[in-house]
This record gives C-alpha cells, sequence and structure tokens, in this order.
C-alpha cells in the first residue's frame, strides 16, 4: 500500500495509541463504532428484523461479509483490515425494509438525483456520521475506493450506481485521478463476498423458516420456473443452461442432505454443513482462479481482477433466485406495498415539517441551497431510520390524518 492510499480526506493530527495502529486498522475500528452500524441490527436483510432469533439482519449479513471478505482478501493478498472494512460497511446506507425501501425512496427523491443503497453508503462514511466534521468517518483512501461497489454516477437504463451529484468532490478524491469505472481489487472481493453470503445465507434462513423445500424442486416444471426467474432477473445465462447448473446443485451431497429439514439438532446440523460447503466452494473457486490468472503473489489495489468461474456464479444466482421465490415473492405485493407507504409519506410529512427532523439533520435543512438539497437531507434522515423507528415516526408524524 502506498502513503497515497492511506491518506484521509480531511487532515487530521497523527495518532499515536503505542500498539502501532495501522490506518486500516483504524478504520476498521470507526466504522464499527458507528452509528450507522448499530442500527443495521435493526434493518431488514429479507426477513423483517426482530421477527426471529434465527434469522439474519443487515447486522449479521454485514458481519458475514466482512468475514468472507478478509479470508479471501488475505489468501489474494490484500490488507486484511481494508477488505474486512469494506465488508462491514457495504450496506451502511441501506434504508428500512431492505431494497423495497431502497425502491419507495427512489421513487421519491427523483427531484435530488434519485437514491441508491450504495451511493448512501459513501454518503454515511464520508458526510454524515459524526466523527470529524465534513468528512463524516473520514476513513482513509484505500479504503473508501474499497467500499466503492459501483464506482460511476447515475446513468440512464443502468438503476445501479455509487455516487450522488454533490458527493462529486469527495468520489474524485477517492479515486485519485482515475477516469475509468474499474473497481479494485478489494472492492471485487466484497462484492462477491455480498453476493455469496445472501445468496447461500438467504437460503439457509429460508429452509428454517419453512419458505423453502427442497423437495418441491423435484418436480420438472417447478425447476424451469425456478431457472426461468433466475435469467430475468440475476444472469445473463438461458433457462437451459442454469437447469443444468441447478442439476449439479441439487445432486451435491450437502445440499441433497437438507431435504426434509425438521427444524431438529440433526436438520440444522445438515443446514450448517450445506451454508459451510458451499461458501467454502465458491470463495476457494475465485481465489483459485484469480491465482491462476494473475499469480500467487500479493495481489491488491489494482494489481487484478477477481476471477468468478462460471460454474459457481451459476450456482450463486439460482441460490438468489431461490430466495426471491420462495421468501420475497411468499410476502405479497400488499405486504411491500405497505412499506412503501410508510417511507414515502415519511418524506412527504418531514418536507412539509422539516422542524420534526433529528437535530443532526436540522441544521443541514435550514441551509439547504434549494429544494433539492432540502430533500436531499429529508432521504438522508428517512434512510437513516431503522424498520421500527419507520413504522414509529409514520404512526406519529400522520397521527390523525386517516
Amino acid at each position: 500500500m502506498t502513503a497515497a492510499d492511506a491518506q484521509r480526506w480531511a487532515a487530521e493530527p497523527a495518532k499515536d495509541s503505542g500498539y502501532g495502529r495501522t490506518p486500516y486498522q483504524r478504520d476498521r475500528a470507526r466504522v464499527l463504532h458507528s452509528a450507522a452500524f448499530r442500527r443495521l441490527a435493526a434493518k431488514t436483510q429479507v426477513h423483517t428484523a426482530g421477527s426471529d432469533d434465527f434469522l439474519r439482519t443487515r447486522l449479521t449479513h454485514s458481519l458475514e461479509v466482512a468475514q468472507i471478505s478478509r479470508e479471501m482478501g488475505a489468501r489474494l493478498g490484500c490488507d486484511p483490515d481494508v477488505v474486512d472494512v469494506a465488508g462491514l460497511a457495504h450496506d451502511l446506507g441501506h434504508p428500512p425494509f431492505g431494497h423495497n425501501g431502497e425502491a419507495a425512496l427512489d421513487a421519491v427523491a427523483g427531484p435530488c438525483g434519485g437514491f441508491e443503497g450504495n451511493a448512501q453508503t459513501l454518503r454515511v462514511i464520508t458526510r454524515l456520521e459524526a466523527k470529524e466534521p465534513g468528512a463524516g468517518l473520514n476513513l482513509t483512501r484505500a479504503t473508501l475506493d474499497a467500499c466503492s461497489k459501483y464506482p460511476w454516477f447515475r446513468k440512464p437504463g443502468n438503476r445501479k450506481f455509487g455516487v450522488y451529484a454533490d458527493d462529486r468532490p469527495v468520489f474524485e478524491w477517492l479515486r485519485d485521478g482515475r477516469a475509468d469505472e474499474r473497481r479494485c481489487l478489494e472492492a471485487q472481493v466484497m462484492d462477491w463476498a455480498d453476493d455469496v453470503a445472501y445468496s447461500v445465507h438467504d437460503v439457509e434462513d429460508g429452509v428454517h423458516g419453512g419458505y423453502i423445500d427442497l423437495d418441491t424442486l423435484r418436480d420438472p416444471g417447478e425447476r424451469a420456473a425456478l431457472c426461468a426467474d433466475v435469467a430475468a432477473t440475476y444472469s445473463t445465462e438461458t433457462p437451459g443452461e442454469l437447469a443444468a447448473a441447478l442439476g449439479r446443485l441439487l445432486a451435491d451431497p450437502a445440499v441433497a442432505e437438507v431435504r426434509g429439514y425438521d427444524g431438529g439438532y440433526q436438520s440444522l446440523v445438515a443446514l450448517k454443513r450445506m451454508t459451510s460447503v458451499l461458501t467454502g466452494r465458491f470463495v476457494a473457486s475465485a481465489v483459485g482462479a484469480t491465482q491462476s490468472r494473475h499469480g500467487t503473489g500479493p495481489l491488491r489495489r489494482y494489481d487484478a481482477d477477481l476471477i468468478v468461474p462460471r460454474t459457481v456464479r451459476n450456482q450463486c444466482a439460482l441460490l438468489k433466485g431461490m430466495a426471491l421465490r420462495y421468501v420475497m415473492r411468499a410476502r405479497g405485493e400488499g405486504w411491500y406495498e405497505r412499506q412503501r407507504i410508510v417511507l414515502t409519506e415519511l418524506v412527504e410529512a418531514l418536507t412539509r415539517t422539516p422542524e420534526r427532523l433529528d437535530p443532526l439533520f436540522r441544521p443541514l435543512h435550514a441551509a439547504a441551497a434549494d429544494d433539492a438539497a432540502a430533500l436531499r437531507v429529508v432521504i438522508d434522515q428517512v434512510a437513516s431510520l431503522t424498520d421500527h423507528a419507520a413504522v414509529a415516526w409514520h404512526r406519529t408524524l400522520l397521527a390523525g390524518r386517516r
């Protein structure tokens, strides 16, 4: 790592704890101790936070992504703390109600440039968190770059982006003169760790919660429907190609052993074994393929691109499809519509009564240069809320309107 990698957006006095901590170890501590990180404990992953002691929240998901990132990055030669921090921080900008909340806020945030969870993450760690005035957590350049899953501005036809227009200065600083959209290796490691974690773990949660029954996939028609879903949502492969990958996945002894899951001790052992086997396979395949292409020496920053073999990418996409088809859709559209109404009406209410904003956001709203900037502050406030807080604020702010 270079001196430029360790620079911070805002100058800080030198610190010496006597233990020789690296700048990246300090970054990790700053994320772990942040308010945004604590709030992830009450934000939806797939299931509503607090609905079951077994099921994951955004916080437990982020811890798992960080662990996978750290081990995978260390095997490739990345600084382990940089990839660890990227995993811990990658979801700090996600709003209440998961991706459904993200879509709701994007719909009402059009006048200020829209909403995207990854762009909001950059905003949280570089602006909104109260650590260094005007610089958020003031993380190092290398860490901020590793957190940039989508290092580009919003563009037509692409729903994913990683920076809002008014965060351009810090984005250009962290990219250190790069004009392309290539991601550093650490960001690619974090991104694959995120895919691995939520695909495998969402299926684990779905099986435990009774939403996913692998025996249903014995039916050829159901297998074809799942592959069609995956081809339409998560993969560029044809349904036929995905069907072959699904056959291999279901024939895996670790997966087959989970059929007939009943929640008993032996079933839980089998479920955890499946999770472990699939996670290990997805990580080891990416590490091995990357080292075959780029060598086994230390790889970091822009030395290499992560190579994920097609076979494991297909299996990962199929697991995502299982969560989509059997868990997310099981709620019914009415459930998701109610969540969208809560967030939409919260934005409208706070736009009318900005004095109800938290003390953190009130002065930012008062200093806003125009209506778009004022709306962005309201969006920041609503995005920061936990699921339960969003419902409670909605109930309070709209009391008497119905």
